[in-house]
């Protein structure tokens, strides 16, 4: 015998789940754009290798803690707190390796420099790990 009540409430709690987490992505995406001083759309679209793995590791270091907090919360308003306190936590990381460790950053990746982008990939996948973890705690 199928519990199809339980299904349906499963299946109800996943889509709500899942579109949020969704739609908190794609406000994180923008707002990373918006913060970087250079375009990566643009970039990208001109085939700047660089740009594509800064922005592709800066989303999933945000991703990581969405679904650390997808996993540990309870509630949809708790978890939008997560959501919005990773998002920042990746900007920040952002800003502070362009303004403190690699003050050419910017420069860089508009030239297309993929050493600059797996050093800021590694800091955006490092901060989203160490991120989901505090999250799980």
């Amino acid at each position: 015998m199928s519990d199809t009540y339980g299904f349906g409430q499963s299946v109800v709690a996943f889509l709500v789940a899942f579109v949020a987490a969704g739609l908190f992505t794609i406000a994180f995406k923008l707002i990373y754009q918006w913060a970087t001083p250079y375009n990566e759309r643009t970039l990208i679209r001109e085939g700047n290798v660089a740009a594509a793995i800064t922005l592709g590791a800066a989303l999933l270091g945000y991703i990581l803690p969405l679904a650390s907090a997808l996993e540990h919360t309870v509630s949809l308003p708790e978890f939008a707190v997560w959501a919005l306190l990773a998002g920042v936590i990746q900007i920040v990381a952002f800003t502070i390796v362009r303004m403190v460790a690699m003050r050419d950053f910017s420069d860089r990746i508009v030239r297309g420099e993929v050493a600059a982008a797996i050093y800021m990939a590694s800091i955006s996948l490092g901060v989203g790990l160490l991120n989901a973890a505090c999250m799980s705690a």
